[in-house]
C-alpha cells in the first residue's frame, strides 16, 4: 500500500469524533429505561447528525449582550437581599 492509498483511506478527525459521539449516545439510548432520557438521547442524535437544525451565534447576534444584562441583574438582586 502506498502513501497515496493511505491518504485516500484517511477520514477527517471531525468525522471520527462525530462517529464516536453518536455511538456513545446510541449506547446510552439503548441502556436507559427512562422515557425522558430516551427522548433526550434521540434528540441529541438528531441534532448531531443534522447540524443545520442548530442555531448559531450568527442567528442571534444580540444574545451575548442580553445574557450579560440578565447576569448583572441577577447578581444585583442577590446583593440587595
Amino acid at each position: 500500500m502506498t502513501a497515496a492509498d493511505m491518504e485516500r483511506m484517511d477520514v477527517p478527525l471531525a468525522d471520527v469524533e462525530l462517529q464516536v459521539v453518536c455511538e456513545t449516545t446510541r449506547r446510552a439510548l439503548a441502556r436507559t429505561n427512562s422515557p425522558s432520557d430516551r427522548i433526550a438521547y434521540a434528540n441529541d442524535l438528531f441534532l448531531l447528525t443534522h447540524p443545520e437544525a442548530c442555531s448559531t451565534d450568527a442567528d442571534y447576534p444580540e444574545w451575548p449582550a442580553q445574557i450579560a444584562a440578565l447576569i448583572a441583574r441577577s447578581d444585583n438582586a442577590r446583593r440587595n437581599r
